[in-house]
């Protein structure tokens, strides 16, 4: 679209190319990284120096009312709680686990903990409140072996706790405990004189120390803690401040749902905001109908200088700005950069953004994405603003070395850098697993050059090595870029899809659809109806025969579609709390609706697409 952009400062990534003689390509970032704390909470004290009256917390409470916390108010009550963990022998041996989702009282705890070197691991809520067998928390516990344990709501997670955790840990909780179990007050931590003691613990700490450990989603088996510590965290938030140069000159507003269990709320947009003296307004919305409702009445308050989200949100936030101009007046007022991540942005998605702000501001909002892991704590590639679109991710970041590394007719990339995992907590196999003999962690993802004449311009993803499988032909399946170009095909009726076809003549899916969306075909009746309607399968049919037009062969043409009538389900590992799919879990569990996709003749629910 044309258009002026608006004015914001980046950094310029400029990087090396070097092709080895056994074909791997090492990118190297021409630029070094400024010097950066010893531990994250250093900013704190510095902001509560500078502008101890700024607001770096707000929530609404009960009453629907902002409740807000500056920074002079928060490195006091860091202060007292650190004594509390101090006071009970928390440490490496005994760190602390919390199990409920964003919030001002979670936010105080984890902080504390970093500033006297203890350990802390936020735990997905959806282990204790969605799981029925609480196995994936129970596996975690196992491994973590907490000292202390801390949940907002102890009715909430009372059953979780009873389940999972030996009576002798300690759970806290805000309110009333009204439950068999003893629950702590987070006042009486809070309530604790600090000492000497606590300026003792926090001088000791330094960049190896352990400063969070991040749980993967399990898509892949059992979780896995991966370490933090605090030079990841602190070299990651210097990485971001040298990429998005203009945080520097204003302090970044942030209205944020993003969970704080995983590495894109709680390392990259928390830090973000801390690290920079900024403030975030902690959003209880999710990006779905039912929670999205939440999210548009906070922008419609609060107007943010950046603003990120995962596709879905976008696309849901994208209804509201068409319908309400004020609501489009203080959403684009002074956001100076969009950034999604977990998944492609769908172009229609990307294109009403843009249309919508040229309507209303006269410029363009840059959007960015890259790429990066909970290993890679998580900033490693950003896309230039200049060639940032569906399925770019960039180059590597001031500070990060990269590697593509041929693995069959794929590049593998790997990173080297101070923001890299050092590996998994008690698993030893795991992290040499991780490593390459150059000390590159893998990521498992594929990359290729979005021009391979202009290296500079960045790369495309190209899947995960681990997800590709063959045909029946000997023909390889690109899981990664068949499933997003199927996904921004079929927008806004399928949410995601299973890719099948191992040992197969041709490819089919299994389509996970969009409930709310899908009613346009049917407004009324039950699921079920919903989803044998005709008029619905004729607009899958009309998209997929659109797609298939496009195909360049067998690798990327779908003959068969199938809707799944029930969710994909978290204890049986099909997806992730954050709504990742495990492609492997799901053809296992669904082995039946994939044999049925490939039965002659097709049942009337198969979605056909003839040659």
């Amino acid at each position: 679209m044309s258009g002026a952009v608006r004015k914001v400062r980046l950094g310029s990534p400029e990087v090396t190319f070097e092709t080895l003689p056994d074909g791997t390509v090492m990118v190297r970032p021409r630029g070094t990284l400024p010097p950066y704390p010893a531990r994250i909470t250093e900013r704190l004290e510095h902001w509560a120096r500078v502008a101890p009256e700024r607001v770096f917390l707000a929530r609404r409470d009960a009453a629907g009312d902002w409740r807000r916390v500056t920074y002079g108010e928060t490195m006091a009550d860091v202060l007292r709680l650190g004594q509390a963990l101090l006071d009970r022998g928390l440490s490496a041996e005994r760190p602390l686990a919390i199990l409920s989702g964003n919030g001002i009282e979670h936010a105080l705890l984890g902080l504390a903990a970093m500033h006297v070197g203890v350990p802390y691991a936020p735990i997905s809520p959806a282990y204790s409140i969605v799981s029925k067998d609480y196995l994936k928390l129970r596996q975690i516990v196992e491994v973590l072996r907490p000292g202390l344990v801390f949940a907002d709501s102890a009715a909430q997670f009372a059953a979780a706790i009873a389940a999972t955790l030996p009576p002798e840990v300690e759970a806290v909780c805000v309110g009333a405990g009204g439950t068999d179990r003893a629950f702590t007050p987070f006042a009486a931590l809070l309530a604790t004189p600090a000492t000497a003691a606590v300026d003792a613990a926090a001088a000791a700490v330094g960049p190896e120390t352990i400063a969070k450990i991040l749980f993967t989603s399990g898509s892949t088996g059992v979780p896995k803690g991966v370490i933090n510590t605090q030079r990841m965290l602190c070299s990651n938030q210097e990485m971001l401040r040298t990429s998005l140069a203009f945080m520097a000159e204003e302090p970044p507003v942030l209205v944020d749902w993003l969970p704080w269990n995983h590495t894109f709320g709680g390392n990259h947009n928390v830090g973000l905001v801390l690290y920079n003296g900024g403030t975030l307004y902690i959003d209880d919305g999710k990006p779905m109908p039912g929670g999205i409702e939440a999210t548009v009445r906070n922008l419609r308050e609060i107007a943010p200088t950046i603003y990120f989200n995962v596709p879905k949100g976008f696309e849901e936030l994208v209804h509201y700005l068409r319908r309400e101009p004020a609501l489009r007046q203080q959403f684009f007022s002074r956001v100076k950069l969009m950034f999604y991540a977990g998944a492609g942005l769908a172009q229609h998605v990307w294109d009403a953004l843009e249309e919508l702000a040229m309507a209303t501001v006269g410029e363009r909002i840059a959007m960015l994405t890259g790429l990066g892991t909970t290993e890679t704590a998580p900033f490693a590639l950003v896309c230039r603003p200049d060639f940032s679109g569906a399925g770019m991710v960039g180059l590597p970041v001031t500070g990060n070395e990269m590697k593509l590394a041929p693995v069959g007719d794929k590049m593998e990339v790997r990173l080297r850098g101070p923001n890299i995992t050092p590996g998994y907590w008690r698993a030893e196999a795991a992290t040499r697993q991780a490593f390459d003999d150059d000390g590159f962690y893998r990521l498992g993802d594929a990359l290729k050059f979005i021009d391979p004449a202009r290296p500079e311009i960045g790369f495309l993803f190209d899947g995960r090595i681990s997800e590709d499988f063959k045909l029946a032909t000997g023909t390889w399946v690109s899981v990664g870029p068949l499933r997003a170009a199927l996904i921004a095909g079929l927008a806004p009726y399928v949410r995601d899809v299973v890719i099948a076809g191992i040992d197969r003549d041709y490819v089919a899916v299994l389509f996970i659809p969009d409930l709310h969306a899908c009613r346009a075909h049917c407004p009324d009746g039950d699921v079920a109806a919903l989803l044998a309607h005709p008029a619905l399968h004729a607009a899958l049919r009309s998209r997929l025969q659109a797609l298939a037009a496009q195909s360049t062969g067998s690798s990327n043409r779908v003959r068969r579609a199938l809707l799944l009538h029930e969710a994909p389900s978290i204890d049986a590992g099909e997806i992730t709390d954050k709504g990742s799919i495990n492609q492997r879990a799901m053809l296992d569990r669904r082995a039946a609706l994939v044999t049925a996709l490939y039965a002659e003749p097709p049942s009337a629910d198969i979605i056909r697409i003839e040659e």
